[in-house]
């Protein structure tokens, strides 16, 4: 046989060889392409991205963690068949998922990958998994603890967390009130002042990622005056935590005298903050008024819509319209996305439940263009549809309702839908 054949069938079969060794370590098989659903899994995108569903019906998806290989980590707000969190795989490189494991008998809403573990949080602990070299859990049935004993009232209890780059861990203790009011949601019903709440909830408390069986006592309030924190984000640039703050309910339904349903359906904002150490954010005391951009002194503590309150909040660095229910921000880091949407934070709104007469609003993962840790425009839309429908009454005819926000490795980004337990995986090109 001539030697270039020779060479060139050796070459061939050398290149066969690295492409089937590729397609096993990434999970692909040879020739297998990820491409888009052809109607963009119903979603509404701008020009030049597409979507396709991940997976289905997985149960309450809230919080999910994708790993440097592409497998998608979720946490469930309710275990199914006892697992409160399930692994995704894609096997054969298409971008759906065909394989699906579970363990952790508890239900919740946090979720991170981090170096070497998986942190998952329950309303009251949180939890932390060895990975292997793959950030598969080695030991799924043997967590350690990090923190326990955290307050869970029902109400805003989701222990939802980041991290930032010291070994640090930043966990919401949402306040288990809406007002901090003597009768809760009580028409008439004076705030409390002080608000006893702020001692052990209404913030975000700071405790060390690398060590374990932690209680209330080896943590550090970090801020305060936040009713509850589903979305935050540590934003790389910034070296600095970000929040998004669910605003108080029922201006109308307590204080008819001061506020219409128009006013109360808009108000307060979902306040994006920058925080740092020792911030106060001015709940119950005050909300932030998003339409005349100020700190309005809240009703329960002698407002009536027209002060402006005057005690130690800090400013919002984003305001978006009332009752959205932003339930996780991420800042991208990819190169996926074109340049407007580098280290800018996008956030995925959960929906309005108590907008009525109005319809209800929401429903949508927005998007807001940042630089060098800081906004530099207005927020947008960025994916809609979620709902299935254009207007949405009672937020129970919301087909889906995002919940969570994580990045691929190569820059796609996953939102997960607890209403019907979708994943859905947005691209560009």
């Amino acid at each position: 046989m001539n030697r270039t054949i020779i060479y060139s069938s050796m070459i061939g079969l050398m290149l066969l060889m690295t492409n089937c060794m590729d397609a096993k370590n990434t999970g692909k098989t040879p020739g297998s392409t990820v491409t888009a659903d052809p109607d963009n899994a119903e979603l509404k995108l701008p020009e030049g991205f597409s979507a396709l569903k991940v997976a289905d019906n997985t149960g309450r998806a809230r919080h999910i963690a994708v790993t440097n290989k592409g497998e998608v980590y979720i946490k469930l707000n309710r275990p199914v068949d006892g697992k409160g969190i399930l692994l995704l795989t894609d096997e054969d490189g298409d971008g759906r998922s065909d394989k699906q494991a579970g363990f952790g008998d508890y239900g919740g809403t946090g979720i991170y990958l981090n170096n070497d573990y998986l942190y998952a949080s329950s309303n009251s602990t949180v939890y932390r998994y060895k990975l292997d070299n793959m950030q598969h859990v080695l030991n799924p049935d043997q967590p350690e603890i990090v923190v326990s004993g955290l307050i869970d009232r029902r109400q805003h209890n989701s222990k939802s967390f980041t991290l930032d780059n010291d070994g640090y861990i930043y966990i919401n203790i949402g306040a288990y009130s809406n007002a901090c009011q003597e009768r809760d949601r009580t028409k008439g019903s004076p705030g409390i002042d002080p608000c006893p709440i702020l001692e052990q909830a209404g913030g975000i408390w700071r405790f060390k990622a690398d060590a374990i069986d932690q209680t209330y006592e080896d943590g550090i309030r970090f801020a305060t005056g936040l009713r509850n924190v589903v979305g935050l984000d540590w934003n790389r640039q910034a070296d600095q935590l970000f929040v998004m703050m669910h605003g108080r309910d029922q201006l109308h339904d307590l204080y008819p005298e001061l506020y219409t349903s128009q006013e109360s359906a808009d108000l307060p904002s979902e306040a994006m903050y920058a925080l740092n150490e020792g911030d106060d954010c001015g709940w119950p005391y005050m909300y932030y008024d998003q339409i005349k951009h100020k700190k309005m002194l809240a009703p329960e503590y002698g407002g009536d819509g027209k002060t402006e309150y005057d005690g130690p909040a800090i400013d919002p660095v984003l305001a978006f319209p009332g009752h959205l229910a932003p339930n996780a921000l991420l800042f991208y880091t990819g190169t996926m996305f074109p340049e407007k949407y580098r280290e800018g934070a996008f956030v995925a709104f959960h929906g309005s439940w108590n907008r009525a007469p109005e319809l209800q609003e929401g429903f949508y993962v927005a998007f807001a263009p940042f630089k060098d840790g800081k906004p530099t425009g207005e927020w947008e839309i960025f994916a809609d549809n979620f709902a299935g429908m254009q207007n949405v009454v009672s937020p129970g005819d919301a087909k889906h309702r995002p919940c969570g926000l994580a990045q691929g490795p190569d820059g796609s980004l996953f939102v997960s839908d607890d209403a019907h337990g979708t994943i859905y995986r947005i691209m560009y090109k």
